[in-house]
């Protein structure tokens, strides 16, 4: 290859590169605003000691949320031999969205 060949590749290739770093700030800029479904809340907007009910039927008491949530499961739909496992002390994502039970 040429000269001239060799510094047009370079010159292509740190505008695609300046292009991608643009995009990327930008896209780590606008970071979507998340929000629960219609009627929900999310666990970590729950005050301590709310009675809360998942979507999947699961209902428990929140004890402590910081990133993850740890919660009192009350009560779970699903087969007998399961619910021994869901039952008690269990830890979940804050971001878990639920009922608030009042």
């Amino acid at each position: 290859m040429s000269k001239k060949k060799k510094q047009g590749l370079t010159t292509r290739q740190s505008v695609t590169t300046a292009k991608t770093k643009r995009l990327v700030k930008k896209a780590l800029k606008n970071k979507p605003k998340w929000k629960p479904a219609k009627g929900y809340k999310y666990l970590k907007d729950l005050k301590l000691g709310s009675l809360f009910e998942t979507q999947s039927g699961m209902r428990g008491v929140l004890i402590y949320c910081d990133i993850n949530a740890k919660i009192i499961v009350t009560n779970v739909k699903g087969e007998e031999k399961d619910k021994s496992y869901y039952l008690g002390r269990q830890t979940i994502a804050a971001q878990t969205e639920v009922k608030e039970i009042t």
